[in-house]
């Protein structure tokens, strides 16, 4: 009988029974290349749909991955009706995807994270950077935030609590399922309590800035830990006067305000806006805000002769998808000169963009037209990505998507 040992519990356990006959996904002949170098997706036109037709599997099916010669390439969960139709979750034949596989997962992941956030706030999993594809997590102290973006992680939510419920030992559980990318899985949007008790708001603190983060009713899981460490390398330079763009709940301009800056918001939304305000009333600090589009607002401070010494865009992604690529790229420049045009001589531009599809080279030749166009120069100073509690992975550029240019504005 086929053993393993896992190192998370120490204990020896038996193949559970139900693998032992799980049905075959056939790659085709040479595509099982890119995935013996470390990738973990398959694609629909790499399966050998006449040795095993995706149409007789069911989203979220765990299948063996098996090449052309039936070597056994890894335990797969599928999505037969997606052009991404399978993720490997384990390469290692006698550990299939169970509470023992999460949990061990899950405790390599938490390891790292302890170890540079002491806090006990992280991003805890980050899907395929973690080994568990279709998968997020993020730690609030003992509140945990779960996401599930694939069907198979949709169809395992019962291990997945239950490891993380032994990893993490939590006193809540959240799913966050109310993302709109789950309409690719054909899967419905919700948000539930998994176990225990979950709150609405949770604290979160922040270079001495206390925050509530809007777990059930905010953005994604109700705060944004890609920025954290781009937040914190921002407090090296002089505050002066700072606005927030698309300051969602105000994280880069009240850790600035906290350090004797004066900060304005722009955002769309009111209630982000009200989570602003309440988190200046609860820390003592000055909040200015204004509501609307970011690039509107910013055009008319300009207008007013506003000026300011820092000026952040954090604005959502404008390419979600590569036919939005043409039109995307041009926002990002229109919204890069407009704020460059409220910087102060030598002021500092902190532009990012989540946008997965444009480069950060593309990013670098949008900031420098925009400086072009209106008669300034920028000396880029420093170039940030996402916090360390989401890892790259190395075969997956689509985990490495955050760019954040840390840029001087002077006048030639």
């Amino acid at each position: 009988m086929n053993v393993h040992h896992y190192g998370y519990t120490g204990r020896i356990h038996p193949l559970p029974e139900p693998y032992m006959n799980l049905p075959e996904l056939k790659l085709k002949r040479r595509e099982d290349r890119r995935l013996r170098a470390g990738h973990l997706w398959v694609y629909s036109n790499e399966v050998d749909t006449a040795a095993t037709p995706l149409k007789g599997m069911s989203p979220g099916q765990v299948v063996r991955l098996v090449s052309d010669q039936g070597r056994f390439l890894g335990y797969a969960g599928a999505s037969p009706n997606g052009l991404i139709c399978a993720r490997i979750l384990s390469r290692n034949p006698d550990e299939p995807p169970g509470v023992e596989f999460f949990a061990r997962r899950i405790e390599q992941a938490r390891q790292l994270r302890d170890s540079l956030y002491p806090d006990g706030c992280y991003r805890l999993v980050f899907g395929e950077s973690d080994g568990l594809p279709g998968l997020v997590a993020d730690r609030f102290g003992d509140v945990l935030v779960l996401q599930a973006g694939t069907a198979t992680v949709e169809a395992m939510k019962e291990p997945v609590v239950e490891a993380m419920r032994r990893v993490m030992e939590p006193a809540g559980i959240l799913w966050r399922n109310d993302g709109g990318a789950r309409s690719l899985e054909g899967l419905p949007e919700y948000v539930e309590t998994a176990f225990g008790e979950v709150p609405d708001e949770v604290p979160i603190r922040e270079q001495g800035v206390e925050f509530l983060a809007p777990i059930r009713s905010g953005q994604k899981t109700g705060w944004f830990f890609d920025q954290r460490d781009n937040r914190q390398r921002l407090a090296r330079y002089p505050s002066g006067r700072i606005l927030d763009a698309f300051c969602y709940t105000g994280a880069w301009g009240l850790t600035a305000a906290a350090r004797g800056g004066r900060a304005t918001f722009v955002d769309a939304s009111a209630q982000a806006l009200e989570w602003v305000e309440a988190a200046a009333g609860r820390n003592g600090l000055a909040a200015e805000i204004h509501r609307g589009s970011g690039i509107d607002v910013i055009k008319r401070l300009h207008a007013a002769g506003e000026r300011f010494d820092t000026v952040v865009l954090d604005p959502p992604a404008f390419i979600k998808r590569r036919k939005d690529h043409g039109k995307g790229l041009a926002a990002y420049q229109r919204l890069n000169a407009a704020g460059l045009e409220l910087l102060e001589p030598g002021g500092l531009l902190v532009s990012c963009s989540c946008s997965f599809h444009l480069s950060l080279e593309e990013l670098i030749t949008a900031i420098q037209r925009a400086a072009t166009k209106t008669g300034r120069a920028v000396q880029i100073l420093e170039i940030g990505g996402q916090s360390a509690d989401h890892p790259g992975h190395p075969a997956i550029p689509e985990s490495r998507y955050l760019k954040a240019l840390f840029c001087r504005v002077v006048d030639r």
